[in-house]
């Protein structure tokens, strides 16, 4: 007679038991996690409970529940105000012309770095290029200024002395050069810092690939475009996505330091205008409902931008 064998299935591990048992193999991981979390969460999540005061007539000294319910009130208010437009269209044009020269700059500087082959010019240049990162907006402002000056300001002296211009240039006083004076100070301001993350890419790739390349006969220039590039490209797809997630909240700080009142018209950011519209006159109502939209809209660029190049690059954050 034939033996019958029977074949006993093993028990499937419930997602639980399984959470658990990596839980243990890794609780000292999770324990190291959980200042982040606590802190994402009290200062991340928590505060989204004061989007409450965009739907109602917030009025300070009175409880949650004696606060008298507008709905979308504000809202409507929002986007029937010429200011609100005027803030988008600014925040909208010195947000792509940052993300362009910013993006961009960057990237060619730690590539043109990475081909110093003299370390002590290499180590020299990245210092002082980092340096202006450090340096607060306060005192960067004041330095812009004074560089921008019509009275023996360093740029119009240099263009004077080249014959470049006649008689010195109002930089600070002409709003359609005000866009570009804002995003040329925050490319010098931290075009080092953000040559970082791009040199540690740089590093990660193999130098027996640029070794078979110099064998092959390829020059300095085809082994950046087809090793250098290639290898930092995720990188680069990465800090775009935040980058363009990031388009409609540019701060504020830049904008008031370096704007005046004559060039109002082109420094006003919708931060800018929350703080000088809604807690500059008292409407926190206001002002939370333009904090909304900012959230919004910055969550929407974020997945979309997220969404199209996970279909065109493979690529993602998400």
């Amino acid at each position: 007679m034939k033996a019958i064998t029977t074949t006993v299935k093993p028990e499937l591990k419930k997602p639980a038991s399984r959470f658990w048992t990596k839980f243990r193999q890794q609780k000292y991981l999770y324990m190291m996690a959980v200042p982040f979390v606590l802190w994402a969460f009290v200062f991340s999540y928590l505060p989204l409970w004061g989007w409450m005061m965009a739907f109602q007539k917030y009025k300070p000294g009175k409880s949650f529940f004696e606060q008298k319910w507008v709905g979308l009130q504000y809202f409507r208010e929002l986007f029937h105000d010429e200011q609100f437009f005027n803030a988008l269209r600014n925040t909208l044009g010195m947000s792509i012309m940052g993300l362009l020269a910013g993006f961009i700059i960057p990237i060619v500087f730690a590539i043109l770095l990475n081909e110093v082959r003299l370390q002590v010019l290499k180590r020299f240049v990245q210092t002082v290029s980092y340096l202006p990162h450090f340096v607060s907006w306060v005192v960067a402002a004041g330095i812009i200024t004074k560089m921008l000056s019509t009275d023996n300001g360093a740029v119009n002296d240099l263009l004077l002395s080249l014959h470049i211009i006649s008689e010195p240039i109002q930089f600070m006083a002409k709003g359609n050069l005000f866009w570009g004076v804002v995003t040329a100070s925050d490319v010098w301001k931290e075009t080092g810092w953000n040559t970082i993350i791009y040199l540690a890419a740089i590093s990660g790739i193999g130098p027996e690939l640029y070794e078979a390349a110099r064998v092959d006969g390829a020059s300095r220039l085809q082994q950046v475009r087809n090793i250098t590039l290639p290898g930092i490209r995720g990188t680069i797809i990465i800090l775009l996505i935040i980058s363009i997630g990031h388009l409609i909240s540019i701060g504020f700080e830049k904008q008031f330091l370096l704007g005046n009142n004559l060039v109002r018209d082109y420094s006003q950011t919708l931060d800018l205008y929350s703080l000088n519209y809604g807690l500059g006159m008292g409407r926190f109502s206001f002002g939370t409902a333009i904090n909304i939209f900012n959230s919004v809209v910055s969550v929407i660029l974020l997945f979309t931008a997220n969404g199209i190049f996970k279909k065109i690059t493979k690529e993602s954050i998400i």
